[in-house]
């Protein structure tokens, strides 16, 4: 799978580059998650042969075996690639010396104070350290406040007395993954980039341009690392905007999702936002916190970005106390209830459940005594994560099942739910995503939140 390398007299570059256009270059990503297995997958179909990292072994096993963990990678594309040796995964960080351009795709959460943690971002750059040769490409894809790159990266990568943009090559260009999404995909997604060197960005722009349609380059990593928290702040601000009107809209007695449906109309200076229980998945939730925390640096507050992480957190709060009082106007304690919350992805058709709003429902709502079962076709099960210990099991959505139920939370509006038949069989629908909007009966048991 990997050849040999006769020496050569050509710089680091001209061999780096000439095995890109070749279509001999070995790629290798360091992560193998919702964002690091797409990728693997697309270098792959690109002609890439491809080296997957992982600290968790539970996971390269699966690979290996041919077995899938993420909804929209296929396990028989896994097989066939395992098998014809393109692709192969591992927990030996001390074969990074073999592939030539390594993608970073490691998580950058929060740690408990809303600070950035990048001990995965670091304890990775420490194992490319070991290993770093001449000619090899660096890319980290991690969300991050911008300066990391050059901040973090770059002085660890310098200890060895490699050179960047001469020896090494190392650039930022975020990742823009969208789970479930049927119009973009990695390769019709525009790629920012931006390079320690016009060498290093030009470099990954050859190589990621086997798989991405359009390249667009910007002056500097602290550019495009700006440039992936700006896209997800602006719809974090949006998103807060809404939520926090449709508070306003319940006490008015409007149905904000009509109001949105009006305005939407407007051929110009406007664009649709959507309320909901909260923000989830592994970008929106969190990137906010990291340009905070940057700005402090700077002496500047970001006091926008903060005020809509405030309002998007309180939500799950309050759509609890939507269910509350639905249920104590049909003489029903929340004590002793039993809920059966609807989806616990983050977002409608993904198996994805990073920091899903629908796992801080079913704390709070377990907090006030409530009985909660939830089902998820795409989530079997939940197991402990980062902010919690839970361990449940997706319950079958049946008729008798609906009805043995005080209330129904519908948290994630999946399409394959058959909102009729829900509505039809349960006693009470609190309803966080308009999936009961179209219906046109049964509205005396629907509770918008």
């Amino acid at each position: 799978m990997y050849e040999e390398r006769a020496p050569v007299s050509t710089s680091p570059y001209e061999q780096l580059r000439s095995r890109i256009e070749k279509r001999t270059v070995v790629s290798a990503v360091i992560g193998l998650g919702y964002v690091g297995l797409p990728l693997v997958k697309h270098l792959c179909d690109a002609g890439s042969a491809v080296i997957g990292f992982d600290v968790d072994p539970e996971k390269t096993d699966a690979l290996n075996a041919g077995k899938s963990y993420i909804r929209h990678v296929n396990a028989e594309w896994i097989r066939e690639t395992v098998s014809s040796g393109k692709f192969q995964a591992t927990t030996d960080f001390s074969r990074l010396s073999e592939p030539d351009c390594i993608s970073i795709c490691v998580p950058t959460p929060v740690d408990a104070h809303q600070a950035p943690d990048l001990r995965h971002v670091v304890a990775t750059t420490a194992q490319i350290r070991k290993t770093l040769r001449p000619g090899q490409l660096i890319i980290l894809e991690s969300t991050t406040y911008p300066g990391t790159t050059s901040e973090v990266l770059l002085p660890a990568l310098s200890e060895t007395g490699l050179r960047v943009g001469e020896d090494f090559f190392l650039v930022f260009s975020p990742e823009r993954e969208d789970p479930g999404n049927e119009t973009y995909s990695i390769r019709n997604i525009p790629k920012v980039m931006g390079g320690i060197t016009p060498k290093c960005v030009e470099l990954a722009a050859l190589f990621y341009g086997i798989v991405f349609e359009r390249i667009v380059r910007v002056s500097s990593p602290a550019v495009a690392e700006f440039s992936k928290l700006l896209e997800n702040i602006f719809r974090s601000v949006n998103i807060a905007l809404v939520n926090e009107l449709k508070t306003l809209c319940d006490r008015m007695g409007i149905d904000v999702w009509e109001v949105i449906e009006a305005a939407a109309t407007k051929p110009f200076g406007f664009m649709p936002f959507y309320p909901g229980p909260g923000l989830g998945g592994h970008c929106i939730p969190i990137d906010p916190f990291y340009l905070s925390w940057k700005a402090r640096e700077y002496d500047s507050t970001t006091r926008f970005v903060e005020l809509a992480g405030q309002i998007n957190t309180g939500m799950p709060r309050y759509v609890v106390n939507k269910t509350m009082e639905a249920l104590n106007e049909r003489g029903k304690p929340t004590k002793g209830s039993r809920i059966l919350l609807l989806g616990a992805a983050y977002k409608k058709d993904v198996d994805d459940i990073r920091e899903s709003p629908s796992i801080r429902l079913i704390q709070l709502l377990r907090e006030l005594g409530a009985h909660v079962d939830y089902n998820d076709p795409y989530i079997p099960q939940i197991k402990p994560g980062r902010h919690h210990n839970l361990v449940m099991h997706s319950v079958p959505l049946t008729a008798e099942s609906l009805r043995g139920y005080d209330c129904v939370l519908i948290s994630t509006a999946h399409s394959c739910y058959d909102i009729e038949f829900i509505v039809e069989n349960a006693a009470l629908v609190v309803d966080t995503r308009n999936a009961t909007g179209k219906l046109k009966k049964s509205l005396d048991k629907i509770v918008k939140a």
